[in-house]
């Protein structure tokens, strides 16, 4: 079939979210993206595959989001010399992408930075991780990369160098300020330092077993990922899950979305000194993740869903007491609303601090929370809506300010109404089972799971034989928010660094699969 936005042939993907894949020239790569992002599209991720065990070569990968869903497109690549034409100044996301696909395959985008993102020594130069001969038992070398910043030069430009260890008990990142007295002129990034090899360990993998690992490539949003790697595995399978099943799915990516909603709320009064906001938010979230584990088994909500549905009910009793849970905490957050905004001291702090304008936003592909807090309308609960959101008509909110004040509101709204969804899922649970069988895949079957997580969209691409995993690619959506907290800094004071970042709280652990 033809897809209306694109003048491509397309074969749909089976599954719950809209999908189509199509092959394409690597010499019509750039001339498709031009026409997708003059239709508005946006890239989702981009990565590569070691396609020797079925046929000679590489392929790389992309995934756009049209109005009719999402396009999986494909690229053959030779064995020898794998390239392609890059497409960072069509779609400046894919920038880091196109790296670390270099790093990790050795398939590399012509005219394009050249940098080392995700390999930091970490293995031989000359080898590469996801090739399907690399030996990952064997001792790599250690081999230092001098990381080329880009240095900023003039009259009273200082650098300061921040991680990538940091004081805090969180993953690594390496923060390059230049800055003239306190004014941060640049900053550039470096994350990937403790590469988990993650999408390797796939490889070695039945589609049963990887459940269980794809709700740990990021533990802030392990519902999100694991109702992705469900969906990519349903699809591919041709399975089905059950109605109770689906909605219980979407309470439990809610409950993730309030949890981590309200920590970063409190951390957010932790860094402009009003430590009782700290104190008060992160005292419901414990709350929270308390009740978690009493009614499903784990505080983060780990191996919680499943292919084919959920592990583990929700009874009656136990959900209606999981909303009144819930509204005594609305009824907390509400006052701890009007207490942050009424502070004279955390606005001053939060107004046009971290401005993202909507038109970088939207050049930049910037999306999730974040996104909608500077003008950027995207949600798949909206856009594209699963069972069971048709029947909850779910409120898109957004903001147009792009400062830390906006992600704010966007994270005190956003929980008032999962809160509402929630109390509307219970109220109308289907009956019946909690898990169906999934048969078992195809040889070279394939599917897509694409969740709209707490963070932004998570994306799981699925390649399978049989029942084993051939190739599968989770996509953070922190790929594409990372750059614009480089841009979000410019002109704002050191001090104000912390603040920012956690306005975004973006995720190590999902770029560094």
């Amino acid at each position: 079939m033809k897809l209306k936005e694109l003048p491509i042939d397309v074969v749909p993907l089976a599954g719950a979210a809209p999908a189509f894949r199509a092959s394409v020239p690597p010499a019509e790569l750039r001339a498709l993206c031009e026409q997708a992002r003059a239709r508005k599209a946006r890239l989702v991720a981009l990565w590569g595959s070691d396609e020797t065990r079925r046929r000679a070569g590489y392929a790389l990968h992309l995934a756009l989001a049209l109005p009719s869903g999402l396009l999986w497109l494909s690229l053959a690549l030779p064995r020898k010399d794998p390239r392609y034409p890059g497409i960072a100044d069509i779609y400046p996301a894919a920038d880091r992408m196109q790296r670390a696909c270099a790093d990790l395959l050795g398939i590399r985008a012509d005219d394009a930075d050249s940098r080392k993102w995700l390999r930091h020594g970490a293995w031989p130069e000359g080898e590469f991780p996801l090739r399907k001969d690399f030996d990952s038992g064997a001792r790599p070398a250690q081999q230092l990369d001098r990381y080329p910043f880009v240095a900023v030069e003039g009259e009273g430009v200082h650098e300061i160098p921040v991680g990538p260890v940091h004081a805090g008990t969180i993953e690594p990142g390496h923060f390059r300020f230049s800055i003239v007295g306190e004014k941060i002129l640049r900053l550039e990034q470096r994350l990937g330092y403790k590469h988990k090899g993650i999408e390797k360990r796939f490889e070695a993998m039945s589609l049963e077993e990887g459940a269980k690992l794809a709700g740990r490539v990021s533990g802030d949003s392990t519902v999100a990922y694991a109702w992705a790697y469900a969906m990519a595995v349903e699809g591919a399978a041709g399975a089905q899950p059950p109605r109770r099943a689906l909605a219980l799915r979407a309470i439990l990516l809610e409950l993730e979305r309030i949890a981590n909603h309200l920590g970063d709320l409190g951390y957010l009064g932790n860094d402009v000194a009003l430590s009782f906001g700290f104190s008060q938010f992160w005292r419901l979230k414990e709350e929270l993740l308390r009740a978690h584990a009493r009614l499903f088994g784990h505080r983060y909500l780990m191996d919680a869903i499943v292919p084919g549905g959920v592990a583990r009910d929700l009874p009656r009793a136990e959900a209606e007491g999981l909303v009144q849970v819930l509204e005594a905490m609305r009824r907390e957050v509400v006052t701890l609303q009007s207490i942050y905004e009424e502070h004279a001291g955390a606005q001053d702090r939060f107004i046009m601090t971290g401005q993202v304008l909507p038109e970088l936003a939207e050049r930049m592909g910037l999306n999730g929370f974040a996104g909608r807090a500077s003008g950027v309308r995207h949600d798949l609960r909206v856009d594209y809506p699963i069972a069971p959101y048709p029947q909850l008509d779910p409120r898109m909110i957004s903001h147009t300010r792009g400062d830390v004040a906006a992600r704010v509101s966007m994270r005190f709204e956003e929980v008032f109404e999962s809160m509402r969804l929630i109390q509307a899922l219970v109220q109308e649970l289907p009956p019946g089972a909690i898990r169906s069988t999934v048969p078992r895949a195809g040889s070279g079957a394939s599917g897509v799971g694409w969740v709209e997580g707490w963070r932004g969209e998570v994306l799981i691409a699925l390649e399978a034989d049989g029942d084993r995993i051939h190739r599968l690619h989770p996509h953070d959506p922190s790929w594409q928010s990372w750059p614009l907290l480089e841009h979000a800094v410019h002109g704002n004071i050191v001090p104000d660094f912390p603040l920012i970042n956690k306005s975004f709280n973006l995720s190590y652990s999902g770029q560094d699969l």
